[in-house]
C-alpha cells in the first residue's frame, strides 16, 4: 500500500544515506533534506510527503523541534519521527502522530516506527 513519500531531514550525509537505504529496502519512497530550511521547501512543494523523520540536533539555525513546529504549521497532521542520540531531550510524543527513536538504532527500529505512524494516517 502506498502511503506517500517519507522526508528524511539529517545534516550528516552518511546517516541520511543510511536512513534512506533502510527505508527504501523496506519499500518506501524517500526524499532527503540536509537542513530544516530545505525540508520546509520540500514540504511546501511536495504534497505527497506522508511522514517526516528528523534529527533533533540539526546543524544551522533550525533544530528538529523548530522544524517540527514549522512543518506542522504547513501540515497540521504530519506524522513526525524524531531521531536523537539524546532521547532524554526529546519531546513528549502522543504515540499516534509522533515517535522518538534513540541512537543507536537498528533498521527494524526505524521501519517499525514508520509503519506504526503510517498505519495511523
Amino acid at each position: 500500500m502506498d502511503h506517500g513519500r517519507i522526508l528524511i531531514v539529517e545534516d550528516e550525509f552518511l546517516i541520511r544515506a543510511t536512513l534512506a537505504d533502510m527505508l527504501e529496502d523496506a519499500g518506501h519512497e524517500v526524499v532527503a533534506a540536509e537542513s530544516g530550511e530545505e525540508a520546509l521547501q520540500v514540504l511546501g512543494a511536495d504534497h505527497g510527503i506522508a511522514l517526516m523523520m528528523t534529527d533533533l540536533g540539526l546543524a544551522g539555525g533550525m533544530n528538529g523541534l523548530t522544524l517540527a513546529s514549522a512543518a506542522r504549521g504547513l501540515r497540521s497532521g504530519l506524522p513526525i519521527i524524531f531521531v536523537t542520540g539524546r532521547p532524554d531531550l526529546a519531546p513528549t510524543t502522543d504515540g499516534a502522530n509522533s515517535a522518538v527513536v534513540g541512537k543507536p538504532y537498528t533498521s527494524s527500529d526505524i521501519v517499525s516506527a514508520v509503519a506504526r505512524l503510517l498505519a495511523a494516517v
